[in-house]
């Protein structure tokens, strides 16, 4: 019998952003209701994605999205195998928008646990997402994948690491109260920098950014005066013109590192040219993203590797699920045989013997189920590829 798992899904692969919104379940009210649906299931639901994991036939997954107003043409359906080498490359974050990124790792966590607190889980879905999660957690830790910074907000962030060393006490002046501007800001928040001053066209705007993480808000009018206190400006507002120009940096007793990430540029690129004020913008940064990006893409074989792996030690463990009725009755056997054999001998002598009796047997076992459930073998170091070539 085949690994009966299943995938049902839609991503930023298949899918434009206003079909992925049609399909997005909410937490608290359409993801309880589509486990329900699907009696055991995991769903992972995040921004680029859609999946609907489960044991046995997938229709009722796909009438699900169906029924949301996904179009056929936008879903994909993988069984077995297939859909478990999905789950992995996703965990690992091969299947990601950005390659390598860390968020994703979380998010099948936190399906995991929705699905468990939903009573929805079942043994081969449980494995498969625990064996999941411990492989995103080694494609992190034992290759390069996430490595480097490969979003703008997170370049800048880098950038100004690799010129301060460290951010603590420093005062951050942001421009601006966008996503950049925040995706910045949740960037930082870990560095314990002193003093975070938010500044935007409009100070209502500025106020909910800053209040979210700790800082101070400002007007555009109150602009130099923020300046003159600031140690690092990041520049991302929606303006149709400079913010900033060299007349509005007064000769300073301590350099000024400025990172423009706006589109147009919010400064000038003359206050370069101040022997006090030190300019990085778009493309700078565009520089570090597309290297790290391409550092990134040379560790994927090695994810693919670790994938492999683990598909091959899920599918031993498959085998040795399938048969675990047949086992303990084997090993129930053993124990009897054993007593015959050695009537003195006490509790421990008699489990060492019961188990020697019984090894080979069980060995044969899930060697023979591992034969029938398809899929690709063991890798070459685990026992039972072994043992089933001699």
């Amino acid at each position: 019998m085949a690994l009966p798992l299943y995938l049902v899904g839609l991503s930023h692969k298949t899918a434009p952003l206003e079909v992925r919104e049609k399909a997005a379940l909410d937490p608290v009210v359409a993801l309880p209701a589509a486990l329900s649906a699907l009696g055991k299931g995991v769903v992972l639901s995040t921004c680029n994605r859609t999946e609907l994991y489960g044991v046995g036939s997938p229709e009722k997954a796909r009438a699900l999205l169906l029924s949301r107003g996904v179009a056929p043409r936008h879903l994909y359906v993988k069984e077995g195998v297939e859909a478990l080498r999905h789950l992995y490359r996703v965990a690992a974050g091969l299947d990601s928008l950005v390659v390598g990124e860390a968020q994703i790792l979380g998010q099948v966590r936190e399906a995991l646990f929705l699905a468990r607190r939903q009573g929805a889980t079942e043994s081969l879905l449980e494995k498969a997402f625990q064996s999941a999660i411990a492989l995103g957690k080694r494609a992190r830790s034992e290759t390069g994948i996430g490595m480097g910074a490969v979003s703008v907000a997170y370049a800048a962030l880098d950038l100004a690491l690799a010129v301060y060393g460290d951010l603590s006490g420093l005062s951050v002046a942001v421009l601006g109260a966008g996503e950049m501007a925040e995706l910045f800001l949740t960037h930082l928040k870990a560095h314990g920098v002193g003093r975070i001053l938010v500044v935007n066209r409009t100070e209502e705007k500025a106020q909910a950014l800053a209040e979210r993480f700790g800082g101070e808000a400002f007007g555009l009018p109150a602009l130099p005066q923020v300046l003159r206190q600031a140690d690092l400006v990041v520049a991302s507002a929606a303006a149709p013109h400079y913010l900033v120009g060299p007349e509005d940096l007064p000769k300073r007793a301590k350099p000024l590192f400025l990172i423009d990430i706006a589109l147009p540029r919010n400064i000038d690129p003359r206050v370069g040219e101040l022997p006090h004020a030190y300019l990085y913008n778009l493309d700078d940064l565009k520089r570090v993203v597309d290297r790290n990006l391409r550092a990134r893409a040379g560790e994927i074989p090695k994810v693919e590797a670790l994938i492999e792996k683990a598909l091959g030690d899920y599918m031993e463990w498959y085998a040795g699920h399938r048969v675990r009725e047949a086992i303990r009755a084997l090993e129930a056997w053993a124990r009897v045989q054993a007593a015959k054999a050695q009537p003195e001998a006490g509790p421990v002598e008699l489990e060492k013997a019961a188990g020697r009796l019984a090894h080979p047997f069980i060995l044969g076992l899930k060697r023979r189920a591992l034969d029938r459930v398809g899929g690709p073998p063991c890798p070459e170091d685990c026992l039972l590829y072994r043992l089933s070539r001699t």
